[in-house]
């Protein structure tokens, strides 16, 4: 007999490993989308340094897209409420180049 507990019907177990729990620290993220995906990458941009690297890639459909900015903006207004308002502060073009053209 399991000890597990049985999981109620449209339930969905989602499981954290301990890597993936230290999450990737980005300050820059790009979006690109076609017909049917929109690409997120999430980059951490140093100061004085000319390069960086994309840290993690998101593919997702358009309409999980959609689903996560209303998440955001409901996340968003509930820590706003919570801490007070998030300064937007201007931020200097940042000139992007994703090497070699003609590469995918």
């Amino acid at each position: 007999m399991s000890d597990q507990k049985p999981q109620q019907q449209g339930q969905i177990s989602i499981e954290l490993d301990d890597k993936t729990a230290e999450g990737t620290y980005s300050n820059l993220a790009i979006i690109n989308h076609s017909a049917s995906e929109f690409i997120v990458d999430f980059i951490t941009i140093m100061p004085g340094v000319p390069k960086a690297k994309v840290k993690s890639r998101i593919v997702l459909t358009p309409q999980h897209a959609k689903r996560l900015l209303k998440a955001l903006g409901e996340n968003i207004h509930r820590f706003e409420s919570a801490h007070g308002i998030i300064s937007d502060t201007e931020q200097p073009a940042i000139p992007l180049s994703f090497g070699p053209a003609g590469q995918a």
